[in-house]
């Protein structure tokens, strides 16, 4: 028989997290502002996607199981951890620097191999070969802002890896099902809620979608790109510091 109770519940308590900002709610944000609204859409897919794995790990009790290893559980939490700071880092340009930095010393290694003759030529040669140098990853890193680079396909596997390798979603789903499903609860029950939550989140995160990359809202947030990207990076890295500092004291 169907406890409806439950799942009104289950859907108020998951319908909070969904509004709470999160890297989901970051990447969203990041991704709709800028991007056309099928790779937002796709993106809120993705997180709805890996918000069904987590329910149905959860329901079956894989992710108890994981939880009870100790080992296994510390390194899923490191793991995630890194993946979050590496999406906070990017968020933040760190990436687009580590980038540059590979290239200008690819330069100067090649600038060994074919030295001008004088001190002139090395500087004019140094200036010319630095600006092509820097036009060129400009433009790379500038894409992001000025075209839609970014596919469907790309945008859901990304909104899939976000909510799939964050360690906290995994503590909310069996924390969440271990308090509320109990072994009294019909299959019927439990089938349904696999349904809804994941449901709730594509609503949500589509709804959230369709009104960020609207054109005009779009091009309002475009102005502001620079610090979407740094209040993104803060909540990816905010949440990876939190997990990892957790480990330490643990």
């Amino acid at each position: 028989m169907t406890d409806l109770h439950l799942l009104l519940t289950l859907g108020t308590i998951h319908l909070l997290a969904l509004a709470s900002p999160g890297p989901d709610f970051a990447l969203i944000l990041k991704i709709a502002s800028r991007e056309q609204r099928s790779t937002a859409l796709a993106a809120a897919i993705g997180i709805s996607l890996a918000i069904l794995v987590h329910t149905v790990l959860s329901l079956t009790g894989v992710s108890l199981a994981i939880q009870s290893s100790h080992t296994l559980f510390v390194l899923v939490q490191l793991f995630g951890a890194l993946y979050l700071g590496w999406m906070g880092l990017g968020a933040f340009g760190v990436q687009a620097w580590l980038q540059r930095a590979l290239a200008t010393r690819s330069l100067v290694e090649a600038q060994a191999n074919e030295l001008p003759t004088s001190q002139s030529a090395i500087n004019d040669t140094n200036a010319k070969r630095y600006e092509e140098l820097n036009n060129r990853l400009d433009n790379d890193l500038g894409k992001s802002v000025s075209d839609n680079t970014m596919s469907a396909t790309a945008g859901l596997l990304l909104g899939l890896s976000t909510n799939l390798f964050n360690p906290k979603a995994l503590v909310f789903f069996l924390t969440l099902f271990s308090s509320l499903i109990t072994p009294a609860v019909s299959n019927q029950t439990k089938l349904l809620a696999a349904i809804l939550l994941p449901l709730l989140s594509v609503i949500w995160f589509a709804m959230l979608a369709m009104l960020l990359s609207h054109a005009r809202v779009q091009q309002r947030l475009l102005r502001f790109g620079r610090y979407i990207d740094y209040l993104c990076g803060a909540i990816f890295l905010t949440v990876s510091v939190a997990i990892l500092l957790r480990l330490l004291t643990a």
